[in-house]
């Protein structure tokens, strides 16, 4: 499987069977972090975590504290892709590290969009 990015005019095509995404909340300032899985049926959530919750993150009943995070793991399916929309209130934009890989910093400035899909062999928009 192919894990496809579009971000600012270019797409970018990496083999790799997950990644993390990771991005500080703009009114919290705590750091949110998701395990995604790379699969013929889409993207698929495995694991999400927060360092706190506060405005606007709402913790699940069955988040527990693990090495300082609040750790979960969703009930949902699959995704076709995620659009990530940058809002220029956060200090930084997405960091989005697939596997071992260098990490990608996407969305760094106001509106400032991204796209991730996953592909059989190519990425095509």
């Amino acid at each position: 499987m192919m894990l496809c990015i579009a971000s600012a005019g270019v797409v970018t095509a990496l083999a790799v069977s997950s990644f993390t995404l990771e991005w500080t909340h703009s009114v919290e300032r705590t750091q949110w972090r998701e395990e995604w899985q790379v699969t013929d049926a889409g993207l698929q959530l495995v694991e999400a975590s927060v360092e706190s919750s506060g405005a606007g993150i709402a913790l699940p009943d069955d988040a527990v504290l693990k090495d300082g995070r609040w750790s979960y793991r969703p009930q949902l399916p699959p995704l076709a892709s995620l659009d990530l929309a940058a809002s220029g209130m956060t200090p930084g934009g997405w960091s989005l590290c697939p596997g071992e890989n260098r990490c990608l910093t996407l969305g760094t400035g106001p509106g400032e969009a991204a796209r991730v899909w996953s592909a059989a062999a190519t990425c095509g928009k």
